[in-house]
């Protein structure tokens, strides 16, 4: 059975913020058994010799579909389509809509947004350095705004594993500041994080993960 490498315990900031998250909840979209192994990441899980040959940068999430390890979120979620055959077209047009916008959600949004949060953690809120980095998020907020008007969803008229990428960069509901300003990305928000799959995934995971 698929083996999804998540956390079992992490700090109480991160929790239910993380990345395994994605994954969780595009594997129950698309009905694939998996199971969980929890990594207590207090207790350094992530730093073992074992689980450094499966990731070297020793981060959450990793996968091991029998023997196939893959790493890296998007990585994984384009696996994940290939092989069950859904969350993204079968043609070669609608295919490369998913990619593009899974690379935009991680790159185009994701770096700005949590580059910005980091640095504001790490004491540099307020320097010039942090307020560049806030326009340049809020830039790209509302350039994906523009985008959302009329559509339901990000990258096809159907819902695909962009989208599940996408929703967790901006917060997946948890905490929307972030997104409150641009009322299309707003709502296209509201209607991922309602999907059933969404909830239950959510569900499971603050019941099995503990906060340190």
């Amino acid at each position: 059975m698929l083996k999804v490498y998540g956390f079992s315990r992490v700090n109480k900031m991160a929790r239910g913020k993380t990345r395994d998250l994605r994954v969780l909840w595009a594997l129950e979209e698309m009905g694939l058994p998996y199971e969980v192994v929890g990594m207590d990441h207090p207790q350094h899980d992530l730093d073992t010799p074992a689980y450094r040959a499966l990731n070297p940068f020793g981060q959450i999430p990793v996968i091991d579909d029998d023997g196939v390890v893959v790493t890296e979120s998007g990585a994984i979620l384009l696996y994940l389509a290939r092989k069950s055959g859904k969350l993204m077209p079968r043609d070669l047009a609608g295919e490369a809509q998913v990619l593009r916008w899974c690379v935009a959600a991680l790159n185009t949004i994701e770096v700005p947004v949590l580059t910005a949060w980091f640095v504001d953690l790490n004491g540099g809120k307020g320097t010039k350095g942090s307020d560049a980095l806030h326009q340049w998020g809020e830039m790209r907020l509302k350039q994906l705004d523009g985008w959302l008007a009329g559509r339901e969803f990000v990258a096809t008229d159907a819902f695909t594993v962009a989208d599940i990428l996408m929703t967790h960069v901006l917060g997946a509901g948890i905490d929307e500041s972030l997104v409150k300003d641009h009322p299309n990305v707003l709502a296209f928000q509201r209607r991922c994080i309602a999907r059933p799959a969404w909830k239950k995934t959510f569900a499971a995971y603050c019941d099995r993960v503990e906060a340190a």
